[in-house]
């Protein structure tokens, strides 16, 4: 079965937009990359400063290969230029054991 990585971004709401920007901008890069399902920014509804940064692969080492791939680097080049929108971040990890789609 898949994994999951959820990459949980805390980001002040004065800075909300250009988060979902930066993403954007990049749009469509994690798609090409050996082993990548998904992907999902989800922006909080409710009073929370958090945003969740959904990808699912085929395995853990597709998405190792993924990380240190030079598409990657590139991606999360503005933390260079204009340093990094959240104020914290966290990572969690998980397998999928069991699974359900629409139609």
């Amino acid at each position: 079965m898949s994994v999951v990585k959820i990459n949980a971004i805390t980001v002040a709401p004065e800075r909300a937009d250009e988060l979902i920007e930066r993403f954007s901008a990049r749009a469509g890069q994690v798609g090409t990359a050996p082993g990548f399902e998904a992907f999902e920014l989800l922006r909080p509804t409710d009073d929370r400063d958090v945003f969740l940064v959904y990808t699912r692969w085929r395995s853990e080492e597709d998405f190792l290969a993924w990380v240190q791939s030079p598409a990657f680097a590139e991606g999360h080049r503005g933390h260079a230029k204009g340093g990094p929108v959240g104020t914290d971040s966290e990572l969690w990890s998980f397998d999928v054991v069991q699974h359900e789609s629409a139609g």
